[in-house]
């Protein structure tokens, strides 16, 4: 089992916090740069390797939101991996897990839907078929917008079953 640390550059805690990761035997400690828009965790979310486990010193150190907690967690268990946090004590595995992930799930739940996140979906509606007139292919049109490649391609579906 390998196990990788996880740890946002955006503060002064982040040496206490490789550290910490590196006494609790973490044998990789991947750092996100500020401003790198989560590229470190996604490299790890995409290749950790079954039976690896994920290690932050904090649940606020993953994500900064409940979505954005469910969403690491599963990815994590869509790859066989697991989660440990170091303070306090969790982790993704058997019952804890299990009251790790309902809570989750129930702070989720609670949280508004960003309103900048709405606006962007609907505004790039418009700018997706815009795009694509001008000879842009989807990737590059989920790239300049900043949404994900399955909406580009799913308004493009619409669009040719709609012509259809």
């Amino acid at each position: 089992m390998l196990r990788i640390g996880y740890v946002r550059l955006r503060d002064a805690t982040a040496n206490d916090d490789t550290a910490a990761l590196k006494a609790a035997g973490c044998q990789v400690v991947r750092a996100e740069e500020p401003g790198a828009g989560g590229h470190a965790l996604g490299s790890i979310l995409d290749f950790i390797g079954a039976g690896d486990q994920l290690v932050v010193t904090r649940l606020d150190r993953l994500a900064l939101s409940g979505r954005g907690l469910l969403d690491a967690l599963d990815r994590l268990e869509a790859r066989g991996a697991s989660l440990s946090v170091l303070e306090p004590a969790l982790t993704s595995q058997g019952d804890r897990g299990q009251a790790l992930r309902a809570v989750v799930e129930a702070v989720a739940e609670l949280e508004p839907a960003g309103p900048g996140r709405r606006r962007r979906q609907a505004a790039a509606t418009h700018e997706i078929f815009a795009l694509q007139r001008a000879g842009v292919g989807p990737v590059e049109i989920a790239r300049r917008l900043g949404v994900s490649r399955m909406t580009v391609w799913r308004k493009l579906k619409a669009v040719e079953a709609a012509e259809a």
